[in-house]
């Protein structure tokens, strides 16, 4: 049982460097690069969507690549690549390279999510503690919090080159301990797949029910959590600690994963899912509505509750859905969700200089989630089924 802990621990910190770290550093460390560089929100959303174009790609590249039973070597040198990049934004001054190197960094960060997700999930399944996907998923929330908590000596230090390259160095620390401890155990997973065809979920036609609202879910979750500390930032409630905002989403998002497969164990995942979008959707909006201390860190605290937990559940539930191929059904519904991502904060951009406010498109994203967890509805009658009924595939 040691063994694996140190396994799911390996799982974790994979995930602290490429996703809390190399994907979302970005939204704490762009102010300080804004107010040094003074370059336009024009050129931070472009830095922005290419690290999203990159997710898609990355995301796209190892949904179809064959590469089961095969996931290790692919993964360590996609955390190898996110490192790198995370410390060359620090050594450039170019906007180019900056968009080259964030759209490298996004195939890295997919690449390590999908694949770290197959692993771990698949061993997960062999010992029948599926639940314990929280756990894992619950390394982007650390990783998230993690960043927020020293980039600001980072950055009193080293100025925002040397937050960059910070990072960077405890991203290369954490990868030492994912090289040991994460090993791609042998492929005994096909005995239990069988089994898991008893399980309580939707048959395989309805991935389409799902994917569509995981794509809506990354078109609107990301209005919030692309520009929710720039919000914040331009209020008087927040001066020099807009970082405090990102810092809540990070906090909320540790516990919110195990959270989440505890309720999905016990609800179901179709419920828990429509219950979680249902909940991001209201904090999403709050901010429109409410403006004030008080709102934005409730708004931060539900946003961080449920984006991870959401994504822990999705990608839960369409591996049980389809058990034979997890990593395939991870890459297609996380690049369905990095579609909904590179769409949203354009979208979000073009409604906000047209209104002067992100008011509106705060509401929009929120309401866009809410019809997402509108289309699932329609799976909670799979989970209803009696205990030890074959659901056919």
């Amino acid at each position: 049982m040691k063994q694996f802990f140190l396994f799911l621990i390996g799982g974790i910190l994979s995930l602290i460097i490429a996703m809390g770290i190399g994907r979302f550093a970005y939204t704490p460390i762009l102010p300080l690069m804004q107010k040094d560089l003074s370059f336009s929100n024009t050129v931070a959303g472009y830095i922005a969507s290419s690290n999203y174009a990159g997710y898609l790609l990355g995301a796209i590249l190892a949904g179809v690549i064959p590469l089961k039973g095969y996931r290790g070597i692919p993964l360590r040198i996609s955390l190898i690549i996110s490192i790198i990049t995370t410390a060359l934004m620090g050594l450039t001054y170019s906007y180019l390279l900056w968009y080259v190197l964030r759209f490298i960094s996004g195939v890295s960060s997919a690449f390590v999510l999908v694949l770290a997700s197959g692993i771990v999930l698949d061993k997960l399944a062999v010992i029948s503690k599926t639940s314990w996907s929280g756990l894992f998923y619950g390394g982007v929330g650390f990783g998230i919090f993690l960043s927020s908590l020293i980039i600001p000596s980072l950055n009193h230090l080293f100025q925002w080159e040397g937050t960059w390259i910070g990072l960077a160095v405890v991203s290369g620390i954490l990868a030492i301990f994912v090289w040991i401890w994460l090993d791609e155990a042998p492929n005994t997973v096909e005995m239990k797949n069988k089994q898991e065809s008893f399980a309580l979920v939707p048959p395989t036609k309805w991935l389409l029910w799902l994917t569509i609202a995981y794509g809506l879910e990354g078109l609107g979750y990301i209005v919030t959590g692309t520009f929710i500390v720039s919000i914040a930032e331009k209020t008087s409630y927040f001066q020099k600690d807009a970082t405090l905002v990102w810092m809540m989403v990070g906090l909320a998002a540790i516990p919110s994963c195990l959270i989440w497969s505890i309720l999905a164990k016990k609800w179901g995942f179709v419920k828990s899912l429509v219950l979680a979008m249902a909940l991001q959707s209201l904090g999403m909006a709050m901010p429109a509505f409410w403006i004030s201390k008080t709102s934005f860190i409730v708004s931060a605290l539900l946003f961080g509750a449920t984006f991870m937990g959401i994504t822990t559940l999705a990608t839960t539930l369409g591996r049980q859905i389809n058990p034979s191929n997890s990593s395939r059904t991870i890459g297609i519904l996380t690049a369905i969700y990095a579609i909904g991502q590179l769409i949203g904060p354009t979208l979000a951009g073009i409604l906000s200089s047209s209104t002067h406010n992100f008011n509106a498109a705060l509401i929009g994203a929120s309401i866009v989630v809410l019809i997402g967890a509108g289309l699932l509805l329609n799976g909670i009658q799979f989970e209803r089924k009696p205990k030890g009924k074959l659901i056919s595939k």
